[in-house]
């Protein structure tokens, strides 16, 4: 039995949802959300690790239709924001319309529909397909060698094994990005030792959070004009943040007072407050936030070693100076696959094109959201979308806003199909890499997962929120070409 649908949505996260809930009101309502997992949330279902929060204040990580004014913190937790994305998907019925424990096989454009399979063998005939799966979901393991035989237990953050017990143990912590820079405050507290190995020391700023007092969540409830006040401030001043990523001067003067205040006020030793300087100009990296991290380090229990690992013989871990270090645990903190995450799906588009064929050369997507040679397909938080300074929550909704726009105009015009115009993805990616050369991203002195395997930024967007927003809102039916079926068969049998 083949399952006969308007649109299949892939992934169950943010980006799904508010797909979801802007199909529904452009008139689309036979709908279908694939979730290789057992309920809804994407990041927020996957890491569970101690600690885990969101680097964004709550009210602007939220969803415009849906204000939450109930946030208990100024930065919610991620516990917290999965259960503010369950409430929005019962709301929405959208549980209604998701497919659990069932994961993308292959996708097939056969000239007038997607015809896709299921790792379960469902079949599915789908006018519109859409890929929300994300970017931060396939951990990235790095293959040491003798890794395997390591004795003790071994997960990554995204995998946490809850059933491991920590206290008194000696933990080896590989990696200091975001993940790390959140669990290594709390496990630090029980552990008898707190081994991190690091590569590159990232930036890490002190943030303004705190409990929001009942008070002023019963009057965010009362007058519902204020949590949206605050969600508009938020979202200015996150904004200014983007500054520093210009190298506007006096941005970064501020942020690096502020790094190096939060630094200095937790770190006194001369030597350790060496090995956490970075060696490239901030913004290069991801920049990070917590109140926890630098006080976490001056810990007797912790230690930092300035290199990373070489190879793991039983339980010592050696670093690529010769140090070895005994452990117990080791808790891979080194990210996610981001710019090959949606290349591991098999998609083939017009006359059998593949993903991975069409992106032989690297990302690319017209706007971040549609693929030159794969009609009726979009794709969220796809090429240049990504964000160092702001929400991509805010991405997200403007990406399905111009979606929206695009299958209305479909409509009134009696459109079956549509597929992005080659030439005006040509010229978005091209323009993409021309601002990102002398960025900080390419000319800051670091390498990082923003970058593909050839060295090119394919993962963020050079400017604002603001200009993307813009700029989407504008973008309409004539960034693509009417499909012709003769012209667009699917791979041949």
């Amino acid at each position: 039995m083949t399952h006969d649908i308007d649109m299949l949505i892939v992934g169950a996260g943010f980006s799904g949802l508010i797909m979801a809930i802007e199909a529904r009101k452009r008139g689309i309502h036979n709908i279908a959300i694939l979730e290789k997992a057992d309920d809804i949330g994407g990041t927020w279902r996957e890491n569970t690790y101690p600690g885990v929060a969101c680097d964004v204040p709550s009210h602007l990580y939220s969803m415009a239709t849906h204000p939450n004014p109930d946030w208990t913190r100024a930065y919610a937790g991620g516990a917290e924001i999965w259960d503010y994305m369950r409430r929005v998907a019962s709301y929405e019925r959208l549980y209604d319309l998701c497919h659990f424990h069932t994961e993308l096989k292959s996708a097939r454009w056969d000239g007038t529909h997607w015809q896709v399979e299921t790792t379960g063998g469902a079949q599915w005939k789908a006018r519109f397909l859409v890929s929300a799966i994300g970017a931060l979901h396939i951990p990235s393991t790095p293959e040491i060698p003798g890794a395997a035989g390591f004795p003790g237990p071994a997960f990554h953050s995204a995998k946490w094994d809850h059933t491991v017990p920590l206290q008194g143990k000696r933990i080896a912590v590989v990696g200091t990005g975001a993940s790390a820079v959140q669990f290594v405050p709390e496990i630090a507290k029980t552990a008898a030792q707190v081994t991190i190995f690091q590569r590159s020391a990232p930036y890490v700023l002190p943030r303004p959070d705190g409990p929001i007092a009942p008070w002023v969540r019963h009057l965010y409830r009362r007058i519902p004009l204020l949590p949206r006040i605050r969600r508009q401030c938020i979202y200015w001043l996150f904004e200014f943040r983007h500054r520093v990523f210009r190298g506007e001067k006096r941005a970064v003067d501020f942020a690096m007072k502020m790094w190096r205040k939060g630094l200095e006020e937790a770190i006194s030793d001369p030597e350790m407050r060496r090995i956490l300087t970075p060696d490239y100009r901030i913004g290069c990296k991801r920049v990070l936030s917590s109140n926890d991290w630098y006080p976490a380090l001056a810990r007797d229990n912790v230690s930092v070693i300035p290199h990373g690992v070489e190879r793991i013989e039983g339980s010592e871990i050696i670093a690529t100076d010769g140090s070895r270090t005994s452990a117990d645990i080791l808790i891979w903190g080194t990210g996610f696959h981001v710019t090959d995450a949606v290349q591991r799906l098999d998609i083939r588009g017009a006359n059998g094109l593949s993903l991975q064929d069409a992106w032989a050369d690297g990302m690319q997507a017209n706007l971040g959201t549609a693929i030159a040679g794969f009609p009726n397909f979009f794709i969220l938080l796809g090429p240049h979308t990504g964000l160092g300074h702001n929400s991509v929550v805010l991405m997200i909704e403007a990406q399905v806003a111009h979606i929206g726009r695009v299958l209305e105009e479909m409509r009134r015009a009696g459109l079956p199909a549509i597929v992005p115009n080659a030439d005006r993805q040509a010229d978005f990616t091209r323009e993409m890499q021309e601002r990102h050369t002398d960025s900080v991203w390419q000319a800051g002195g670091c390498t990082s997962w923003y970058q593909d395997s050839q060295g090119r930024n394919t993962t963020l967007w050079p400017g604002t929120v603001s200009e993307f927003r813009k700029r989407l809102a504008k973008a309409g039916l004539e960034h693509y070409h009417p499909v012709d079926p003769a012209q667009t068969k699917g791979p041949p049998t």
